[in-house]
């Protein structure tokens, strides 16, 4: 039955739940991601999830943690408010498309893709690296571009069910000259409203299990902030070596899921 949990609520769910937040909450705030790289599979493979089930899980627990990781970097100002909105506006649009077109291209195609993309973003990490005075100009045409962002993110999440600070993050420093830590800071606030739309869908199709996402959200803003902490501690060479690492771990998942893919 969807949205049933598939296992009892013992003690190992609630430990379980709490430890899996608490690492989606320090990679949110360290990252500027939504945490569901960590969330899903974690879900899938120690709790027994399904993986519809795990993703609207994991997309609710996100709003709380997007929420505290925005008011921390709002705190060192580094939180495009309306480049966000325009990036939020954008990634609904192409969230519908991505679902649209999800059952129409070969989803191992979709994944080489997305690993050859993130290969050629890891290397970008170590050619540009913006300045931590640079801020984010808003004009009509970078307006018009960070709309373009939205869509195309939207479109790479419903296709492949990433989540959009993966591609928002290093496009913002790579592609609009942005500060790393403006550019995780604007990543989370463009979340909250997608995440927000989606849950709500979510709920109404029973692909959430709310008592999951209220333990692993909670869990998670205690340890944004410190996240958000250390990303504007270290050096911006550390950080974009820190977040090559990280993007380098979600492109080895998904060539293996695309190898299992090829496989079947």
């Amino acid at each position: 039955m969807p949205g049933t949990t598939p296992r009892p609520r013992g003690a190992r769910f609630i430990l379980t739940c709490v430890g899996i937040g608490l690492v989606a909450g320090l990679l949110s705030g360290l990252f500027g991601v939504g945490g569901g790289t960590v969330i899903v599979p974690l879900l899938v493979l120690v709790l027994g999830f399904d993986q519809r089930l795990a993703a609207g899980t994991s997309l609710a627990a996100i709003v709380p943690t997007a929420t505290v990781g925005v008011i921390s970097y709002a705190i060192h100002d580094s939180v495009a408010w309306i480049p966000a909105l325009l990036l939020a506006a954008g990634a609904v649009v192409g969230a519908q498309i991505g679902t649209w077109l999800l059952p129409r291209l070969p989803l191992t195609l979709l994944r080489w893709g997305f690993v050859g993309f993130l290969v050629l973003v890891i290397v970008s990490l170590f050619i540009v690296i913006p300045s931590r005075d640079a801020v984010l100009e808003l004009t009509v045409l970078s307006g018009l571009g960070l709309v373009v962002l939205g869509v195309v993110t939207g479109i790479v999440a419903g296709l492949i069910g990433v989540g959009g600070g993966i591609i928002v993050v290093p496009a913002l420093m790579v592609l609009f000259g942005t500060s790393d830590l403006v550019a995780k800071g604007t990543s989370l606030l463009m979340m909250i409203p997608t995440a927000v739309s989606g849950t709500i869908g979510n709920v109404r199709r029973s692909n959430v299990d709310l008592v999951a996402a209220a333990i692993i959200g909670a869990a998670a803003c205690t340890t944004t902030a410190l996240g958000a902490w250390l990303a504007v501690s270290v050096d911006p060479l550390v950080g974009n070596v820190l977040f090559a690492a990280f993007l380098a771990v979600i492109a080895v998942q998904m060539a293996v899921r695309a190898v299992r893919g090829r496989r079947r």
